[in-house]
């Protein structure tokens, strides 16, 4: 079972080793001090929001919960000028490989929907390779369309 929590700071040890391997996931080198550092800006200065899925277990021999992190799904903020109000762009999702189909993927998606949901956003944007059919199956079963009216560019810089 998970609990799907909106990450603070004290999330900030959690977090870091599951953004490295999905960095990792990218063909980017792992780096787990870049990735600490890159996500705690991201925390302190609040210009992303992070939703981490924690496994919950008991621990018998002190009587206190503790939970493993299982994955994340982080947003940006955007705005629709048309449209006047703002945008979520669902930047990052990732599950640790032993959780995958189990949930987690849908639980943190649901999360951040309903985040954008009750900010006021017209919607909530995403992209993903091409070769990451996985996750097309997923954003397609919650009602995600791949876009048929504009075509997106970008400038590496």
């Amino acid at each position: 079972m998970s609990n799907i929590v909106q990450a603070t700071l004290d999330d900030l040890e959690a977090i870091a080793p599951l953004f490295d391997r999905y960095r990792v996931f990218y063909q980017q080198p792992s780096d787990l001090a870049a990735a600490r550092s890159f996500i705690e800006q991201r925390l302190t200065q609040a210009d992303s929001v992070i939703f981490l899925a924690k496994a919950e277990r008991r621990d018998r021999s002190e009587q206190r919960d503790d939970s493993t992190a299982m994955g994340f799904t982080q947003l940006y903020p955007s705005f629709s000028s048309v449209s006047l109000r703002p945008i979520w762009v669902l930047n990052d999702l990732y599950v640790e490989a032993a959780y995958r189909q189990q949930g987690v993927a849908m639980a943190l998606m649901a999360a951040a929907e309903n985040y954008a949901r009750q900010s006021g956003a017209v919607r909530v944007t995403l992209s993903t390779q091409v070769e990451n059919h996985a996750a097309q199956a997923l954003y397609t079963s919650r009602g995600y369309q791949r876009d048929q009216a504009f075509h997106h560019y970008a400038l590496e810089l």
